[in-house]
């Protein structure tokens, strides 16, 4: 059984284990030569019931938005949770609707779950994207917001320009072998119930190969892999999306949130790790 969990104080719940798609469909430009693989992944994702989909209008220049929206249309829109991001280079008031209405046009929908600001830009005052993101809201265009890459100052001053929402979600780096958010923003994120989407969590692959949770993983029937998402996700507060096209990986993937780790285990990774 798929563990769930609440994203933010919304109470909502997601699967702890969700589909990233960065580089499905391209990295920062469109290449349209696997989209059926990309296509299909994500179906198969959602099949296995990894219904959190995270995309951004900056995957492929749009297209990894695309594909989403094909691959989710012969899915129930209420089944599935969806997450976008507006990049740094639109993050003024007027740009943030615009960027938001590209990409719901993109997705093939007419509401985002959640949509997060992708980057901060130090050349675009936050007073004028936050007021943005809950005019969003106001319009139903979107449920929740929230950031990406944020540090904690920055969250505190994304927040001081919200009325009526609240930040649900930080977007990080994290995993075991980046485990920088765990001195101030995931404590942070911890007392203020704001929910950590680890992208990366297998820190672009080298995790997969290693041999020490390996290992681990032996006494679960579980790959390096797997042990190494599983312990993010017994962290309280963090999701992993996690980006797989191969079928056996996206069935490794779907099976971390059905099993937990040892707390004895869970300590002697985190030391082995530090």
């Amino acid at each position: 059984m798929i563990i769930y969990k609440k994203i933010g104080n919304t109470g909502i719940e997601v699967p702890a284990v969700g589909i990233g798609t960065w580089e499905i469909g391209g990295g920062l430009s469109p290449d349209r030569s696997k989209d059926d693989e990309g296509i299909q992944a994500i179906r198969k994702g959602i099949e296995l019931g990894m219904t959190l989909i995270d995309t951004a209008e900056k995957y492929a220049d749009g297209h990894a938005e695309e594909l989403v929206g094909e691959a989710i249309r012969s899915f129930p829109r209420d089944n599935l949770f969806i997450v976008s991001k507006v990049w740094p280079d639109h993050l003024q008031y007027e740009e943030v609707l615009t960027a938001a209405e590209r990409s719901l046009q993109r997705l093939g929908i007419d509401r985002l779950d959640l949509y997060l600001v992708h980057h901060p830009n130090p050349d675009v005052p936050l007073k004028e994207t936050m007021p943005a993101m809950e005019e969003l809201v106001r319009h139903g265009k979107v449920k929740f917001i929230g950031v990406s890459n944020f540090n904690v100052r920055q969250m505190e001053e994304a927040s001081s320009y919200l009325e009526n929402n609240v930040i649900t979600v930080n977007q990080l780096p994290y995993s075991l072998l980046d485990r920088d958010i765990e001195k101030e923003t995931l404590p942070y994120c911890v007392k203020h119930n704001i929910t950590v989407m680890a992208y990366w969590p297998l820190s672009r692959g080298n995790l997969a190969k290693d041999e020490f949770l390996s290992n681990i993983g032996k006494k679960y029937g579980k790959t390096s892999a797997q042990v190494a998402i599983n312990w993010l996700i017994t962290h309280e507060n963090v999701i992993a999306i996690p980006k797989a096209v191969n079928p056996e990986h996206l069935e490794q993937n779907a099976e971390v949130a059905n099993w937990r780790l040892s707390e004895e285990d869970i300590e002697l990774i985190s030391s082995h790790f530090q």
